[in-house]
């Protein structure tokens, strides 16, 4: 299977950033995103979410990847349904406009509680994750308490 880093012509920015949902739902997209979805070879996207916390932006080449995972996962075939079930029903297609903005569905836009609000957004094997302020600020505070643990198991397995 191709990797999501061979189907994409320009690398993610790295980093977390601010955006803003306005209140017709569109993400409105820092110069950094916009660049790096302006070059993708196809335009549209997939936007939902997997966890019900966040949101994620899938180029399509990267989210049909997805969708071949959950229709070939044997080890446990009820998890891949339930996950794809979740996906297409907070799900829908979209593609960056002009402004650089992204339109997000509304049933997602509401469970989030991230409609006319303030997110936060990066870039994460081949995906944009988007959350709102109170989930960041959780992320935050989870990763401070793991950091040193974390760091430690990874160094010994190998990271610079």
């Amino acid at each position: 299977m191709e990797g999501f880093q061979d189907l994409l012509t320009i690398e993610p920015p790295r980093g977390t950033y601010p955006a803003r949902l306005d209140d017709k739902g569109r993400l409105k997209l820092p110069a950094d995103f916009q660049q790096f979805f302006s070059v993708l070879r196809e335009k549209k996207l997939f936007v939902t979410s997997l966890d019900e916390r966040t949101a994620q932006v899938y180029p399509m080449q990267v989210w049909r990847q997805n969708e071949k995972f959950f229709a070939d996962y044997r080890e446990d075939p009820k998890v891949a349904r339930v996950l794809a079930f979740r996906a297409a029903h907070y799900g829908g297609e979209s593609e960056m406009d002009a402004q650089g903005r992204i339109l997000f569905p509304p049933e997602l836009r509401r469970k989030l509680g991230i409609e006319n609000q303030p997110v936060r957004i990066y870039a994460f094997r081949g995906r944009i994750t988007v959350m709102s302020e109170p989930v960041y600020e959780q992320h935050v505070k989870e990763s401070e308490e793991l950091a040193a643990d974390a760091l430690d198991k990874l160094e010994m397995a190998g990271l610079i």
